[in-house]
């Protein structure tokens, strides 16, 4: 058996989800379109600005990049 150095590839396809927020935090995300579009002089869809987001929270938040981390190394040491 070959041992590529690929062994899978990810599945990327977009998920669709529906999102409840309070009022207040729709505003919020309104808002910050609203300052966007002051800043580059294009219009900005409040709801695009959900993954960039959630994105940028994961990937700054340390205590979930220890948990992660940790998540994956049992998986490995499991398997």
């Amino acid at each position: 058996m070959v041992k590529l150095k690929i062994a899978a590839i990810e599945d990327d396809r977009p998920v669709s989800l529906t999102v409840r927020m309070p009022a207040s935090t729709h505003r919020e995300l309104i808002a910050y379109a609203e300052i966007l579009k002051l800043e580059s002089g294009k219009p900005v869809d409040p709801t695009s600005l959900i993954v960039p987001m959630l994105t940028r929270f994961m990937a700054t938040d340390r205590a979930f990049a220890r948990a992660r981390r940790k998540q994956l190394q049992k998986g490995k040491d499991a398997g």
